[in-house]
């Protein structure tokens, strides 16, 4: 995956050039990337990841805003907890929570609105009040697409979409990586292979991408541990795939190194005292799951969040 990454890059660097909502970039359309996860996580070593992050994001999305103080709203605060952050630390979502024209539209303070998250477990559920006037609960689509993995695998169905036309203007930002679905087959011993295939509307192919590459490898990983599966093949699709003109220079420096072995993703779900796997949902799943083993990057490489 990171060789294909790193291509993705060098033809990046010499594409169109294009002045956007937020700056200049160069951009290239529809590059496809894959990585079979049995031979390593895929975290970029050519420059210094932080995994804590990109599974604390993820956590936060899984939980839908159920944590919320208006359930099904993704609360940036609650990134905070997950993440174990104080109080007067950024995330990766303050930059955008926080706008002067999102401003006018949260309906608490942290409010991320009906992002990622919301979309995943709570699909439509803005068009049904209960009692207590609050909105909820719409399609669960995760659930949704773990019972199809289980019980219909050769099913055409296993796709969940955060693109939700009715929502967009509820979003503090619309969705980046827009779906993804899931395959399964056969493995030559009988076993369960599950892939995965995000497909991305927009990519910042230096900050953003290499995000999400590890964020979606953790979700396969995870699908995988609570269906009984073998995590296989992770396929990413980069529509707009794009490097800002104020990242060139941190472009440059990545390009000049060269990639190291890959680390390697350790979920431990067992309960030592009952001797059962207690991570039998999506739901279950905790930051102390996860370890990673023997990740040994270059040095971290700074670059402005546009």
């Amino acid at each position: 995956m990171e060789l294909h990454y790193l291509a993705a890059l060098r033809a990046a660097f010499d594409g169109d050039r294009r002045t956007c909502r937020n700056g200049d970039t160069r951009a290239i359309f529809a590059v496809q990337m894959r990585h079979d996860l049995r031979t390593g996580f895929p975290l970029l070593t050519t420059k210094t990841m932080k995994p804590a992050s990109i599974l604390g994001e993820l956590l936060w999305f899984l939980e839908g805003g159920k944590n919320s103080p208006v359930p099904y709203r993704m609360d940036n605060n609650r990134l905070r907890e997950i993440q174990g952050l104080t109080p007067d630390k950024k995330t990766i979502w303050s930059h955008d929570c926080e706008k002067p024209e999102w401003l006018k539209k949260a309906q608490f303070p942290g409010d991320c609105g009906r992002i990622y998250g919301s979309q995943w477990r709570d699909w439509d559920g803005v068009a049904v009040a209960n009692e207590s006037g609050h909105f909820g609960r719409g399609v669960d689509q995760l659930e949704r697409l773990v019972n199809l993995i289980k019980n219909d695998p050769t099913s055409r169905y296993m796709k969940v979409t955060a693109w939700n036309p009715a929502e967009l203007s509820d979003m503090c930002l619309p969705p980046c990586h827009g779906d993804f679905q899931c395959f399964v087959r056969t493995g030559h011993s009988g076993e369960k292979l599950l892939s995965l295939h995000m497909v991305q509307r927009s990519c910042d192919l230096f900050l953003g991408v290499p995000y999400n590459i590890a964020s979606y490898a953790y979700l396969l990983h995870m699908l995988a541990h609570v269906t009984g599966c073998v995590a296989h093949e992770l396929v990413i699709t980069l529509n707009d795939a794009h490097i800002y003109e104020a990242h060139v220079e941190a472009v440059q420096t990545q390009l000049r190194r060269k990639p190291h072995f890959l680390p390697k993703l350790v979920i431990d779900g067992i309960d030592p005292f009952a001797g059962v796997d207690t991570t039998t949902s999506l739901d279950d799943f905790r930051m102390e799951h996860f370890t990673i083993l023997n990740y040994h990057p270059d040095e971290a490489i700074k670059a402005p969040l546009l």
